[in-house]
């Protein structure tokens, strides 16, 4: 089978397509079952949550519509006024029960509206409550109410004229409004019966029903009326704890499972909680699953003939560029392909003709560089061997001074042996940084020697680079140009200053003067002189050691490690070069 693969293109992109093709769509009915179901539950959940959004809508409108009530009814001035009288008054006593019957009269969500005076008096009511379960409830969450401005009561009975209902009330406290005095305390009750007509005509499914629970789980309303006041737990014992927000959970097995939506009412915590049989969207995947088998069984059909027409269209042109490029000489020219299309393959074709003329000039460019390479390196050797004869002589000058007891001209002498002695270096083109520092400070020994008090020269260097290899002979003539062009046309003493960072991978080294300085024009041609490559007229003569440090510095390192020259007349000149670090010359 492998060798079968290797041995052609067509015979790859066959096994390709069919499992590309073939087995997505063998898989696709087995996961269109899936995708079915999957869809049909996620539809009837949607649906779901938008009706518990509805009813959540209409009880945060109930909510909210009794808090203010209640604020509205605390601020009253009557009432106030009759809460905080030095004795009873039947007058306000009258006039705040209508007051409370005209306020409930077009609500009918709302039970009963009581007041209870702190000082004992008749409390004010809406409607006749003969019996009232509130103050048990106080009674048992005594500490939760008195810490609150506002407390929302668990499920209690109230016995009332128009019998027996269950209700679930806000209470808070009433002060003064000037100093804050407790007159008593207010409750609005709704009414179970209305927030179940509520859940009922709600929209939800037939064989299922939605609960309202507690911010304790325990049902408010909704479902069979032996389920009030119980926990959701006891009744569905198995069901996952509700998390804040909206959820859904999948409760049940077999013919009993159901899917449970829930929704928090953010004002109270209390949840709503619809449960939807699971058969109920399960019915349609049947239908789904055979028109599926269907199609896929067609698709089968297409995709084998699509395949063999595919391969042969495709592979057509590669077939015969094969063919053309399977004698090339890797000696001569790369021949170029015809190209008959635009696509893929026509690009292709096109970047492969665009590649064997770059490499083709790559080539020349190439040769060119170590020509120029070759060139600047029997410069550099000549420039060693021509000092070797006067390196011997000035070794016996050196011992013929010392023994005359002249010490300026020994000295002298031995930087200047010191100074040869590096130049020939057995041919050897890198050398340590402290080496070549110490090569330019014998250059400028002698040159101090020569013409005193005409310049003085300073240097720096990263101690973290003495022992990094760099390419000799790089900053002795750039010293040797500061000072024959710039510090020597100078009247007055001058300064030359040597300066190299260590800067991440690379090593920075600039040679810096106060001499005359250069002119903008003589500046930009001397840039581009030393931008010269090689192509079109040679560039003018300029300073022989520029261009022999600058070009070994591109040979040997690359473009990043050209000389960068800044001038200003007057003022002075600075050289600079970049080279990166390296573990051992190149």
């Amino acid at each position: 089978m492998k060798r079968w693969l290797s041995k052609s293109l067509k015979h790859k992109l066959s096994l390709l397509l069919l499992i590309a093709i073939v087995l997505p769509l063998l898989a696709t009915g087995a996961v269109s079952y899936n995708i079915a179901t999957s869809a049909t539950e996620e539809k009837a959940k949607q649906s779901g949550m938008n009706t518990l959004r509805q009813i959540a809508d209409k009880l945060e409108f109930v909510i909210q519509d009794v808090e203010n009530m209640s604020l509205f009814i605390i601020g009253q001035r009557e009432v106030q006024a009759y809460l905080d009288n030095d004795r009873e008054d039947v007058a306000r006593y009258t006039l705040n029960v209508g007051f409370l019957t005209n306020l409930a009269f077009s609500k009918k969500y709302i039970s009963n509206i009581t007041i209870n005076s702190a000082n004992g008096y008749p409390p004010l009511s809406n409607t006749t409550v003969l019996y009232s379960g509130l103050p048990d409830v106080l009674r048992k969450n005594e500490e939760i109410y008195r810490s609150s401005t506002k407390w929302w009561t668990p499920l209690y009975e109230n016995q009332t004229t128009e019998g027996l209902k269950k209700v679930v009330s806000l209470v808070r406290p009433i002060r003064n409004v000037n100093n804050f005095k407790p007159l008593g305390e207010l409750s609005i009750s709704l009414d179970e019966a209305e927030i179940a007509r509520y859940l009922k005509e709600s929209g939800w499914e037939a064989k299922g029903f939605v609960l309202l629970l507690d911010a304790n789980n325990r049902i408010l309303s909704g479902g069979e009326s032996a389920w009030l006041n119980r926990p959701v737990s006891e009744l569905f014992p198995d069901i996952v704890p509700m998390a804040e927000g909206s959820g859904v959970l999948n409760y049940g097995h077999g013919d009993g499972q159901k899917t449970i939506l829930y929704y928090t009412l953010p004002s109270l915590n209390w949840k709503l909680v619809g449960f939807i049989p699971t058969q109920i969207y399960t019915a349609q995947n049947v239908y789904v699953l055979t028109v599926t088998a269907v199609a896929v069984g067609i698709s089968l059909l297409l995709a084998a003939g699509l395949v063999l027409y595919f391969i042969q269209w495709v592979t057509r042109p590669l077939t015969r560029m094969t063919q053309t490029m399977k004698d090339i000489n890797p000696d001569e020219p790369i021949p170029t392909y015809e190209v008959k299309s635009s696509d893929e393959v026509g690009l292709l074709l096109h970047s492969y003709n665009k590649l064997s003329d770059r490499i083709q000039r790559l080539k020349e460019q190439v040769q060119l560089n170590e020509a120029k390479k070759k060139e600047a390196d029997i410069l550099a050797l000549q420039a060693q061997i021509n000092p070797h004869f006067l390196y011997n002589t000035l070794s016996s000058i050196h011992w013929m001074a010392l023994m005359n007891q002249d010490r300026q001209i020994a000295e002298m002498v031995g930087a200047l042996s010191d100074f040869l002695r590096f130049s020939l270096n057995k041919g050897e083109e890198f050398c340590p940084v402290q080496q070549e520092i110490a090569h330019a400070q014998n250059y400028a020994y002698v040159q101090s020697i020569r013409f005193p008090g005409q310049f003085e020269m300073e240097v720096y260097i990263d101690p973290a680079m003495h022992q990094q290899p760099m390419l000799k002979l790089l900053l002795q003539p750039l010293i040797e140009n500061s000072l024959i062009h710039g510090i020597q046309k100078k009247q007055e003493p001058g300064f030359v200053y040597v300066h190299g960072e260590l800067s991440g991978a690379r090593m920075k080294f600039v040679v810096e003067d106060t001499g005359i300085g250069i002119e903008a024009d003589k500046l930009r041609e001397i840039r581009r002189q030393l931008a010269w490559t090689g192509n079109g007229a040679p560039a003018a003569k300029t300073s022989y050691g520029l261009r022999n440090v600058h070009q070994r510095l591109l040979l040997h390192y690359g473009s990043e490690a050209g000389l960068t020259i800044d001038s200003e007349p007057g003022k002075g000149t600075r050289v600079s070069f970049s080279i990166p670090v390296l573990e051992e010359p190149a």
